[in-house]
């Protein structure tokens, strides 16, 4: 037939080719391919590793691909999300876990999988702290709760969840972005304010002199009114202090109106007591000439019987008995 007998790796009628799995290392041998058995086919040539299998990649299929990582159990994946890293990962000399080799902005930890400073989670995603620049990162790190978001150390007299509101005694400056001070008084220029009602025609002026000194802050801001952003805190402030009157009143008037029960319910009880111990009740039996006559009051110690007794001729033995005279008879009991 003509055909040569061609060594191994060799391959054609004239043997001028490499088999499958090999490549041409010089005119007259044909090495295999050196693909560290994730491949087995190469370039004829060059012996660059064709298709590469299992998550591989390189002239001899060596490395691996870009999501992967090198272990005992060859190329895995690495636990690394592309929303918080690049997707990337490595592993260190010395270290058996992967090491994400970029995390993106307010991602941190070994898999970017943790939150970082000035960020908090939310719905599994960071998210900056909304604190309106008043909180100092120097001072309070985490700047707000990394579970919450709720900001920690709010500074400039602000306070609430995003340190967006006024401490207690403290109001927005006219550009409304400070918190300062309240001042009660008001300007000493005597102004005339004119109010109208929607279905008037006549105005009514209001000297200051006279709001000085007759109307109470609270008065002046229901007719005059300022923004709600400006007053919050103090109209805040004014309905606590009245709610707490009325409580401190309530619990005196309840106090009052307990001693006055409990006076009088002495005092009835002792008018009780008088009555029952001065009543007049007898008990009088009638057996043949004898009359039996007992008192309630033959029980009770020390009790004065004088006023029971008001007829004259009716008179009390030494005995204590009763003895009634009549012009025609006398009769002892």
């Amino acid at each position: 037939s003509g055909k040569c007998q061609c060594k191994v790796g060799v391959t054609g009628l004239k043997c001028e080719r490499c088999s499958e799995g090999y490549y041409r290392f010089n005119e007259s041998t044909c090495e295999p391919c050196q693909c560290n058995n994730h491949s087995q086919s190469c370039h004829s040539s060059t012996g660059t590793c064709l298709d590469c299998q299992e998550n591989t990649e390189g002239e001899h299929c060596e490395l691996c691909k870009e999501g992967f990582y090198q272990s005992t159990l060859g190329c895995q994946h690495c636990p690394c999300s592309t929303v918080a890293s690049t997707g990337t990962c490595h592993i260190q000399p010395g270290e058996s876990i992967p090491r994400c080799d970029k995390c993106k902005p307010g991602y941190t930890g070994l898999n970017c999988n943790q939150c970082d400073k000035g960020y908090y989670n939310s719905d599994s995603i960071c998210v900056r702290c909304k604190c309106n620049g008043n909180v100092d990162p120097a001072l309070s790190p985490s700047v707000c709760r990394p579970d919450s978001g709720e900001c920690i150390g709010c500074l400039y007299h602000t306070t609430g969840f995003h340190c967006e509101l006024c401490q207690q005694g403290y109001s927005r400056d006219s550009q409304g972005t400070n918190c300062t001070r309240k001042e009660a008084t008001l300007g000493p220029e005597p102004t005339e304010f004119t109010t109208s009602a929607p279905n008037t025609t006549k105005a009514t002026s209001f000297p200051t002199a006279v709001l000085n000194s007759t109307l109470s802050p609270t008065t002046l801001q229901t007719i005059f009114p300022i923004s709600s952003s400006d007053n919050s805190t103090s109209a805040f402030a004014d309905v606590s202090w009245t709610q707490f009157n009325i409580i401190i009143l309530t619990v005196i008037i309840i106090v009052v109106v307990l001693l006055m029960g409990f006076v009088g319910a002495v005092y009835m009880y002792r008018e009780y007591q008088n009555r029952k111990l001065n009543a007049p009740f007898w008990t009088i039996e009638l057996k043949e000439d004898n009359i039996s006559f007992s008192s309630y009051h033959d029980s009770i110690p020390n009790a004065d019987v004088s006023g029971l007794l008001e007829d004259d001729g009716n008179e009390v033995a030494p005995n204590g008995q009763l003895t009634l005279t009549t012009p025609m008879h006398n009769y002892k009991a």
